[in-house]
């Protein structure tokens, strides 16, 4: 008994469709061709539950299927409608049905308290940081598993920046691929830090600030500073290692690359498990999250995930087997989450980086493609003026990568250009990369 699809199949009925309760409706060219297509059912359900003249309808249903020759379908049609109504009265548990969709409830809270948590579990958590102009939390929300067996701390984040998207995926398939009963310590995963720029599709926080550069905040400061500062003391120092996932800005494009203190051994180390294109040593710049982690001897890594408001799917796909290589690194989960694709290559290791900003207005063009090499003196770009006037040009200060580029052509005086990895035989002790 059971389905009646792959005899449909191989006869007169070439086709299946959507039928009326979730089932599926046989029609298409054959004999009846195009013009006509009767509601036969091509997949029928038998569970115990039916009684007997109900299993001689459905037998019925099927023998004429087969032998009509659709040139007379109405006793078919009588059959099929006989059919729609007996599974209309089969119970619920009988029907193939899609999963439904369950809105878990998610408690906010003001604080985490990890050891409350149970073992070998993940929960759920928004954590309120600050309140909105009529009240309601802005609340960011926490993903915590906590492993079987103990081990270190290890916090991801993602959207500090509203708009930069591609953390996002990562962190979900994280949480649905790696099983708490294979974790070691508690990983901690912030899929939007900066929900009220993620709301508006911005940068920036709700009053225009980057939170990025006001780590560790303030206590009694602007509003975007007692957000950072509650996110520092109520979350990240509960971390003993932290990537931070970005991608780049609006109207730039990114290479796949890690910024992270090359001096130190740890995060060293961390810059290459990624599997980076590019890897820019910066001892991280004064307010940012990642250089608020150092300083309070979090070791910390900022990974950049390719553009900006879109998902960047293969650079997503290294980023996440780069992160389970930092977990297996640290001692927290298995060595085989995922095999090294065979197209990864060294990373290029840069001593520093910087910058190119414009001196005029107008219309930018840009040269060099993102991993490209280039030499001093080399033209990167041109502005021109609306009437095609070249209006000023620029040219590689000196040898190295690009590591990002501006595909706005859209400038102004002191707008980006290109992002210049310079390569050189050692890592100074401090370097920053103009973020």
């Amino acid at each position: 008994a059971g389905s009646t699809a792959g005899a449909v199949g191989s006869g007169s009925v070439s086709a299946a469709t959507a039928g009326p309760m979730g089932g599926v409706a046989a029609g298409g060219a054959g004999a009846a061709g195009a013009g006509h297509r009767p509601p036969v059912l091509a997949s029928i359900v038998r569970p115990p539950a039916l009684g007997e003249d109900s299993l001689k309808l459905v037998d019925a249903f099927v023998s004429e299927m087969h032998e009509s020759a659709f040139e007379d379908t109405s006793k078919l049609d009588a059959l099929a409608q006989q059919v729609e109504d007996l599974l209309r009265r089969i119970p619920a548990r009988w029907r193939p049905r899609k999963p439904s969709l369950i809105e878990p409830v998610v408690p906010v809270v003001t604080r985490l308290d990890l050891l409350s948590l149970p073992v070998g579990k993940v929960s759920f958590f928004r954590l309120s940081l600050a309140t909105n102009h009529v009240g309601s939390p802005m609340a960011v929300p926490v993903m915590i598993m906590r492993g079987a067996s103990a081990g270190p701390v290890l916090i991801v984040t993602s959207a500090i920046h509203g708009n930069e998207l591609n953390g996002i995926p990562l962190i979900h398939r994280l949480f649905r691929e790696l099983s708490p009963s294979q974790l070691a310590g508690t990983l901690i995963a912030v899929p939007v830090v900066n929900v009220a720029g993620y709301a508006r599709c911005q940068r920036a926080f709700s009053d225009g600030v980057d939170i990025n550069r006001i780590m560790p905040g303030k206590s009694n400061g602007t509003s975007s500073q007692q957000f950072a500062y509650k996110l520092m003391n109520r979350l990240m120092a509960k971390a003993d290692y932290v990537i931070d996932l970005h991608t780049a800005s609006f109207g730039r494009v990114n290479s796949l690359y890690v910024r992270a203190d090359m001096n130190d051994p740890v995060t060293f180390r961390m810059a290459l498990l990624q599997y980076p294109q590019i890897v820019v040593h910066s001892t991280g710049p004064d307010g940012s999250l990642r250089g608020e982690c150092m300083n309070k001897g979090i070791k910390a890594i900022t990974v950049e995930i390719g553009d900006p408001q879109r998902f960047h799917e293969r650079f997503v796909k290294k980023a996440f087997m780069g992160v389970t290589n930092i977990l297996s690194f640290l001692k927290m989960a298995p060595a085989s989450l995922e095999m090294v694709p065979a197209d990864v290559q060294e990373p290029v290791l840069c001593s520093s980086s910087y910058w190119i900003f414009t001196k005029e207005g107008g219309v930018l063009y840009v040269y060099p493609h993102l991993g490209d090499w280039v030499r001093e003196g080399e033209i990167v770009a041109e502005i021109f003026d609306l009437f095609g006037q070249l209006v000023d040009r620029y040219v590689a200060p000196e040898d190295g990568i690009v590591v990002g580029k501006s595909v706005n052509p859209v400038c102004q005086t002191g707008d980006r250009i290109l992002h210049l990895g310079i390569v050189k035989a050692s890592f100074p002790a401090v370097a920053h990369d103009g973020h």
